[in-house]
């Protein structure tokens, strides 16, 4: 950890920063009932630049009645989707409009380069924008038997919505879940991280704006094992979406189980790059540099653990380490930055315990520690670590910072084992110019999602998600519709009833008796 009673000489400090940040519950930003609040760092310094309500579980409860008195009275979830619709296009609006002051707030809080969180505060508006038009283009399935019966599936908002965001890219990321649970007629209760509370706050204003109606979007701060945990346990709450690490995904898993809630949750990876000896290494090279060193690391699609066949290997190291020495370390705020500062002092721990597990697992060819030039706050130089095992822990455990491994491969077959190899499953990146090969391979890597000869770049219609330890669920495009709504079939009989009759012929008795009754 930093010594962060000295000052950062590299430290830029946004005008008009909030003197506390509140929760916004019912239409009105109010403190925890208890008072309680927690310190707030920025990356740079370390130092406590705001405090934050901390909302415990009768804040929870406070916000969760908010939001259903807004889904059972309020106009809402009644909207037809266009009205819906046209909302969410003005918050979209909104948001792009202030991308810049967007983006300055996020690097200020995150660490995130500034160049960087301006796309992804641009990324924010573009899905409200996507979800706005889905839900007035989104069809349901209907089966006709002519003259006989017509069924067609009916789809209702289920409720409020828990939505649990993690630090990395925050802004954008609460734009993913908030899009598709508002636009199907939810409404929802926020808890983002704690480590950067400072962007979500801004959300409220955002939707008052945009004539969202009381109540219908509620935000609660505060600790994840407090807020976040009362949240999950609510039993007025019937669906939580959840973005973070797979620990925190088995608890939240655990303590919904007795509520039979609806889970999506998006969790950790440790995602491999496969290079093979006939791919274009240039744009290989480019594509690894930038899929595991943007965004600080901190991204839980990275493509951590770089597999290149033998015949290749050596040069691809030399070059990888080559051009990762020259990756651009520098202060948030300076646009010619490409690796900021880790999140928070206790992430750069972390992170930095891992580098130096590293130095005894493979062959340091890359950074190793503090950049020059920064001795204060949570700078990371771009790591890389060649020759690493199997079995090794850089190799099998996320790090979630700017640190690789690269490791070599003789086959196909061992490719396919190294990149399996793990508890992890979210997403995989092939390079090769074999086309038989890239789809074999793209098909029996267990991995939701797989880039072939590409970088991280997704069509927001495709489902978003892993298997393994790394999600449960899917959201995006119609899988997000399918996860913030209630699918129910209506059958409709058209021509004669075609009932089986049961009881139709009288018992004996009923016989006999029917029989006294007519001689009398």
């Amino acid at each position: 950890m930093t010594d962060s009673s000295a000052p950062a000489p590299g430290r830029h400090v946004p005008e008009g920063l909030p003197e506390r940040i509140r929760h916004y519950i019912d239409g009105a930003l109010v403190d925890s009932i208890d008072g309680a609040t927690f310190d707030v760092l920025e990356p740079v310094s370390n130092e406590v630049y705001v405090r934050a309500a901390a909302g415990r579980e009768a804040d929870i409860a406070s916000a969760v009645a908010a939001a259903t008195r807004a889904f059972d009275e309020g106009p809402w979830p009644r909207m037809l989707p266009r009205e819906r619709s046209r909302i969410l296009h003005r918050i979209a609006d909104i948001v792009e409009s202030r991308d810049a002051r967007l983006a300055e707030l996020e690097s200020f809080d995150s660490g995130l380069p500034i160049t960087q969180a301006l796309g992804q505060a641009r990324r924010a508006a573009e899905n409200f924008r996507f979800f706005a038009d889905l839900i007035v283009a989104q069809a349901d399935d209907t089966f006709k038997v002519p003259g006989r019966q017509i069924n067609y599936v009916n789809r209702k908002p289920i409720g409020v919505a828990g939505l649990i965001t993690p630090w990395n890219t925050p802004f954008m990321l609460e734009s993913w879940k908030l899009g598709p649970a508002l636009a199907t007629g939810n409404t929802v209760v926020l808890k983002p991280a704690e480590f950067t509370p400072l962007s979500a706050s801004l959300w409220p204003e955002i939707f008052e704006e945009a004539g969202l109606p009381r109540g219908v979007f509620n935000l609660v701060h505060g600790l994840g094992e407090e807020a976040g945990d009362a949240l999950v346990r609510h039993p007025g709450v019937p669906l939580i979406s959840f973005t973070g690490e797979s620990r925190t995904g088995q608890l939240i898993f655990a303590n919904a189980a007795p509520f039979l809630k609806g889970l999506s949750m998006e969790l950790g990876g440790k995602s491999p790059a496969i290079v093979f000896a006939d791919a274009d290494l240039d744009a290989a090279i480019d594509a690894t540099i930038f899929g595991v060193f943007s965004l600080n690391g901190e991204r839980c699609t990275a493509g951590s653990r770089i597999l290149v066949q033998r015949e290749v290997y050596d040069e691809f190291v030399e070059r990888y380490a080559a051009q990762a020495e020259r990756v651009r370390v520098g202060y948030p705020h300076d646009p010619e930055t490409e690796v900021g500062a880790l999140v928070h002092p206790e992430h750069f721990a972390k992170v930095m315990r891992y580098v130096e597990i590293g130095k005894s697992e493979g062959r340091l060819v890359a950074g190793g520690g503090r950049p020059e030039g920064y001795a204060f706050g949570n700078f990371v130089a771009p790591t890389v670590f060649a020759d690493v095992p199997p079995d090794a822990r850089i190799f099998q455990e996320e790090i979630f910072g700017p640190v690789v491994s690269i490791t070599p491969f003789d086959t196909e077959e061992e490719a396919l084992a190294l990149a399996n190899d793990t508890k992890y499953g979210l997403a995989a990146y092939v390079w090769t110019n074999d086309l038989k090969r890239a789809h074999n391979v793209a098909q029996a890597i267990e991995a939701g999602m797989v880039w072939l000869n590409s970088n991280n770049v997704r069509d927001l219609r495709t489902p978003f998600g892993g298997v393994k330890a790394s999600g449960l669920g899917h959201e995006g495009g119609y899988r997000s519709i399918d996860f913030y709504t209630d699918q129910q079939a209506v059958h409709i009989t058209l021509g004669d009833v075609h009932n089986p009759t049961f009881g139709k012929h009288p018992s004996p008795d009923e016989v006999a008796a029917a029989s006294a009754d007519a001689e009398s």
